[in-house]
């Protein structure tokens, strides 16, 4: 495929990738409206978002370096944004003295900033491991 037609192919994927992910995680993950805190300030709630959308795009750079079809960085993309759903419910497990989402939509920024570690940490373990 020309490098020009392939890198906004992939372009279009990493953004419909993200969407997908963001708003799966919203409906299944969060008892608020990520967005909604986003607008009132929430430091905590953008941080997870942003580990969320860096980790996706990772998992996708890697997937992009390694597959062969851009219906394999896809898959591998999906296949990412579950991982990384997974990752954020044993982050919420693990934590159990404090509800991880309860800290986020109080604004803990030390529980977001671990939220961006987590996410990030285990893209690049994730991304690593794609052939």
């Amino acid at each position: 495929m020309e490098p020009f037609i392939a890198t906004f192919a992939y372009f279009v994927i990493a953004i419909v990738v993200v969407v997908i992910g963001l708003l799966v995680f919203e409906l299944i993950t969060t008892k608020y409206k990520d967005w909604e805190e986003i607008g009132k300030g929430n430091t905590a709630v953008a941080l997870s978002i942003m580990g969320k959308i860096i980790g996706i795009c990772i998992i996708l750079s890697f997937a992009i370096y390694h597959s062969e079809t851009i219906w394999d960085t896809l898959i591998w993309g999906i296949y990412g944004v579950v991982l990384q759903m997974l990752a954020y419910y044993l982050f919420e497990m693990f934590t159990r003295k404090f509800s991880v989402e309860a800290m986020l939509k109080d604004n803990n920024v030390a529980v977001g900033v671990i939220s961006v570690g987590v996410s990030v940490g285990l893209a690049f373990v994730i991304g690593a491991s794609i052939t």
